[in-house]
């Protein structure tokens, strides 16, 4: 009975509405069998009958554990209970009473109206509650095929829509051997019949008792969407110590048919290990913003670029214009937004960015509001080894777009920048911090008028093209190794999507006053995370242990590459935004004609190809450039 002792505040709330209602069921019945007119039954005896039958019910009722179940999660398993409950209370209350008072005064079929009542009292508003909150009943029970025994994380929504999928299906191949919750106060209750049976931390306190019964998980099944980033990770662990598995059942939102509740479990996404907790969005800003308006993006066949081409196309632009150098990329993604956005007015157009004259006379002709400069050589080592053509794409490519949208009277421009632009390191890192001098030059030089320029600077975009995820994911199908260049290399991480939403909502916030100009939008990447633990995840979500089962070989840092990449400059002061996720900093900035003096000579060594003056006078337009063991 160590249940009893973990009832939750809504339990005792629960327990006293029965006694009460048990109470005033007699009363019920008496009324309804006698009628008003002829109601002659004495006070005294509906008093005693009441009480008896509360009494009784609240000891049955406690007994059986009705406090258990979650109202919000009323099912089939819980009305059984109700019913067992109430029948039970019933026959003890017709012994007390025979034996107490012969029952002369109350009619035989009292007892019968009196169970009924009781029924509809019990159960009534449990059912009326949970109708309440999902707009539908569903009553069915836990199917006997199941074979893999699961321990659900998470007693809540989830959880109920999980266990529901599997008394659908009668061949699901999997059977719930308890719940473990994220809060204390439901451990000891009950959804759908299973026990919520220990919180999060007594995982492996819970595993060991269920093996001793026969009953050792296979796998922990995530149920909240909610569960991302460190938490999954630790849980990854923790479950890898073990021998089992961790997934993760689809989004509640995948269910589009409320019918349909078959579900097949998936394995816990790379996503989910480095994920944070989302950032509220001011989508209606966001929408105003790019409804009605003329919008370009450059680079668009990119990862940043596909995927900022895929968002403004949902805020319903009055075009959409595409510019790529890459035939094959632009085609792709030009036939997605296709089939997405069919109605959408847009354009792919073939041109290189470092082609100055033709993005002047494209910019011009475009006429539009809003450009999202996303075209770059982003990859540190192919960059490292071809700094010529970096600095030709990078610098050069990024003068041309910003000057063909003050050209052309574009509103904004939004330059996609990078942490590796911090204290640079590499000639790729460089080039873009040079970049965004221009562009912030530019911004303050425009005091407000003409064409504004924002920048937006974040770390590596999980999943995009070239990034470690894919490549460990190509290594683990080859069997391993997984290659890390260092056992202290640390990266800021987030996703494609996150990256562009805050890119969107970073172009809100610099439209909207003059307190940006000159700064840079740094978006909030949450916690380092070692290359090598990621590279650990990614094996054990495979089912695999490292280096057991697959290797993790260090290979040597590469040339221009930094062990732990920086958010902001030493002493760099930081603004906050009215926007969670938004920082506004402040680096050093160079006039206009100052800084595209510095840039004249750089500029020339890159178109003529030489990559040696290159090297050497980036160091003028970007002193802390740190070019140590580059080539």
């Amino acid at each position: 009975m160590k249940w009893v002792h973990r009832i939750s505040g809504r339990g005792l709330v629960a327990f006293a509405h029965d006694i009460i209602v048990a109470g005033f069921s007699f009363i019920v019945a008496m009324y309804l069998r006698v009628g008003a007119a002829d109601y002659k039954v004495s006070f005294e005896l509906l008093l005693e009958g009441a009480i008896v039958m509360a009494l009784i019910g609240g000891i049955i009722f406690w007994l059986s554990g009705l406090y258990r179940g979650v109202w919000r999660y009323a099912s089939l398993d819980d009305l059984m209970a109700i019913t067992r409950a109430a029948t039970i209370s019933m026959l003890l209350f017709l012994l007390v009473m025979f034996v107490w008072s012969r029952m002369d005064a109350v009619p035989r079929s009292v007892p019968f109206i009196n169970w009924f009542i009781l029924m509809a009292l019990l159960g009534g508003p449990r059912f009326i509650y949970r109708f309440w909150k999902d707009q539908r009943i569903d009553l069915s029970m836990t199917s006997n095929s199941n074979r893999v025994p699961v321990l659900v994380i998470g007693a809540s929504d989830g959880a109920d829509q999980f266990l529901r999928g599997l008394r659908q299906t009668g061949d699901s191949g999997y059977t719930v051997v308890g719940i473990l919750s994220e809060h204390s106060e439901r451990v000891g209750r009950t959804i759908r019949g299973v026990d919520v049976i220990g919180t999060i931390e007594d995982l492996e306190k819970t595993f060991v008792n269920l093996k001793s019964k026969g009953l050792a998980p296979q796998r922990l099944i995530l149920s909240k969407d909610e569960i991302k980033g460190a938490p999954v990770r630790d849980l990854l662990e923790r479950a890898a110590a073990l021998g089992i598995t961790l997934a993760r059942i689809p989004r509640l939102t995948d269910f589009q048919n409320p019918g349909q509740d078959e579900m097949e479990i998936k394995p816990v996404a790379i996503e989910d290990l480095l994920g944070r907790p989302q950032t509220p969005l001011d989508r209606d800003a966001m929408k105003a913003l790019i409804t009605n308006k003329n919008i370009v993006v450059t680079g668009a066949g990119g990862s940043i670029g596909a995927e900022l081409t895929r968002q403004v196309a949902t805020f319903s632009p009055m075009s959409l214009s595409l510019i790529e150098n890459n035939e094959f990329a632009l085609y792709t993604i030009d036939q997605e937004i296709s089939n997405l956005q069919p109605e959408l007015k847009r354009r792919a157009i073939i041109v290189d960015v470092r082609d100055r004259d033709r993005i002047l006379d494209t910019i011009d002709n475009l006429k539009p509001d809003l450009v999202f400069h996303a075209a770059a050589l982003k990859h540190v080592p192919l960059v490292e080894d071809n700094p010529a053509e970096g600095a030709r794409t990078n610098i050069a490519g990024t003068i041309n777009v910003a000057d063909a949208c003050a050209k052309s009277n574009v509103k904004m421009m939004v330059q996609i920048s990078t942490d590796k632009a911090i204290n640079p390191t590499s000639i790729m890192g460089a080039t873009k911090r040079a970049a965004e001098m221009y562009c912030q030059a530019l911004d303050l030089a425009s005091d407000g008028k003409g064409c504004r320029y924002v920048t937006v600077r974040f770390g590596n975009v999980l999943g995009s093209t070239g990034s470690v995820v894919p490549l460990f994911q190509r290594q683990l199908e080859n069997g391993g190794p997984l290659t890390v260049t260092h056992p202290d290399m640390t990266r800021y991480f987030m996703t494609i999507r996150e990256a562009v939403e805050l890119v969107l909502e970073a172009s809100v916030v610099g439209v909207q006053g003059d307190k940006t100009a000159g700064r840079i939008f740094v978006l909030d990447m949450g916690e380092p995370i070692k290359i090598v633990d990621l590279a650990k995840q990614m094996i054990r979500l495979s089912g695999k242990e490292p280096d057991r089962d697959i290797a993790i070989q260090f290979t040597g840092t590469r040339s221009g590459e930094k062990l732990f990449e920086e958010v902001f400059y030493d002493g760099e002061t930081t603004v906050e935004t009215a926007h969670d996720g938004l920082l506004l900093a402040a680096p050093r900035v160079v006039a206009i004609e100052a800084l595209n003096r510095q840039l004249a000579p750089l500029l020339k060594a890159a178109v003529a190809g030489d990559d040696t003056n290159v090297r050497r006078l980036i160091k003028d337009v970007i002193p802390e450039y740190s070019n140590e063991g580059s080539n």
